[in-house]
């Protein structure tokens, strides 16, 4: 184990030739980030993550009823064995052979076993209260967080000058201020990761766990090698955007459509400028130009580099579906549901027949729009990113 931690700790990886880390222990006169620092962010997302379930229940939660917001979830499918069987083991889809073989089975017609396959699909959604609690409680630590950053660093010479960062790099003293924004934005992004398992499930599932983790060893990578100046430029310029998308979908939840648009137009202007202008042309410029004309290149600043452009490939992605989803909301003159919806919500084939089984259902007289996911597309939340 000890050879194992000496070669993950080789400070030729971490640190710029002729650094050691004997050269950034803490001293009387100066204190330096130290790895272990981040252990605290384990138990600290764990408080995080109760402390979300204790706002939601007795803070969101008579919010949205104040504002009327609905607390059933959609109408749950009358109970059949046999259908649950299918559902449960084989499809949630069935298609058109199958469909005429349980119409046979039951005695049902193919439309009602359709509506039954709709309705137990639907059955497995969140009220659009819940969806309420969980955008309300981002938005809250979004706006705390984002506050922060930007009263502590309107102060820091870094923000106005980005070469700041690198002057005197290693051995810029760590700071009260950026030590508890670093703990607090990692204990975040920490009950993040976790709580996707147990939060709506999205159709990005993936790519926002991969940005978790990036996210994370960004914060770690930059926190180890001191690189901490340029990091609180990151988290502050990326939890701008996040404030203004979690306050569209929970005026979306509460039929706010005005606000819901107007805040969505705001959230799209405000992450594409930000994502894809002023993060590569201010943090990629500093991160890759600045710093290698100050400091020189060496194993870790490239992977933290490589970690940078990781994640404005990411913004290049969600910028795509927020224009999609901005020119759908033009063309129907509301924002209604978007690409990064909820799986059980977003999904168009969720309350339409798989495509051969469209012939068949217009054969029974007739489509599925009128039964719908009793209202749960206009909950569909929009695209963001933390």
């Amino acid at each position: 184990m000890a050879g194992i931690l000496a070669w993950f700790w080789n400070e030729r990886f971490w640190l710029p030739h002729n650094v050691t880390w004997a050269d950034l222990k803490n001293t009387d006169e100066a204190t330096f980030p130290q790895a272990e620092d981040l252990y605290l962010a384990c138990p600290l997302a764990f408080c995080i993550f109760m402390i979300r379930l204790v706002f939601e229940r007795f803070i969101a939660r008579p919010c949205a009823m104040g504002l009327k917001i609905q607390t059933n979830g959609p109408q749950k499918a009358q109970p059949n064995a046999i259908l649950e069987k299918v559902f449960t083991a084989i499809t949630k889809h069935p298609d058109e052979k199958r469909l005429e073989g349980l119409s046979k089975q039951l005695d049902w017609d193919v439309r009602t076993i359709q509506r039954w396959f709709r309705q137990r699909r639907n059955q497995e959604k969140p009220s659009t209260l819940a969806r309420f609690c969980e955008s309300m409680w981002r938005f809250t630590f979004y706006l705390y967080i984002f506050t922060y950053g930007v009263r502590f660093l309107k102060k820091t010479p870094w923000l106005w000058n980005t070469k700041e960062c690198w002057y005197n790099y290693p051995y810029q003293p760590l700071t009260v201020d950026i030590h508890y924004y670093y703990i607090l934005e990692l204990s975040f992004y920490l009950s993040l990761l976790f709580s996707q398992f147990t939060d709506i499930r999205r159709k990005d599932f993936l790519i926002m766990f991969l940005h978790h983790v990036a996210t994370i060893s960004l914060i770690v990578f930059s926190y180890v090698n001191n690189m901490a100046r340029v990091g609180t430029l990151v988290m502050c310029l990326h939890d701008a955007a996040d404030v203004l998308i979690e306050a569209a979908k929970m005026a979306n939840y509460a039929k706010c459509q005005i606000l819901c648009n107007l805040l969505f137009a705001m959230f799209a202007i405000l992450f594409i400028s930000s994502r894809l202008g002023v993060y590569p042309i201010w943090i990629l410029n500093t991160t890759l130009f600045e710093s290698w004309e100050i400091i020189g290149p060496y194993p870790s600043w490239w992977v933290f580099n490589l970690l940078l452009i990781m994640l404005q490939l990411l913004h290049s992605f969600w910028s795509y579906l927020i224009v999609k989803t901005a020119c759908r909301a033009i063309s129907k003159g509301k924002v209604s549901k978007d690409d990064r919806s909820d799986i059980e919500s977003s999904s168009d084939e969720d309350d339409s027949p798989p495509p051969n089984q469209k012939h068949h259902t217009s054969a029974t007289n007739g489509t599925n729009k009128n039964h719908g996911t009793n209202g749960y597309l206009m909950g569909a939340p929009y695209p963001d990113e933390h």
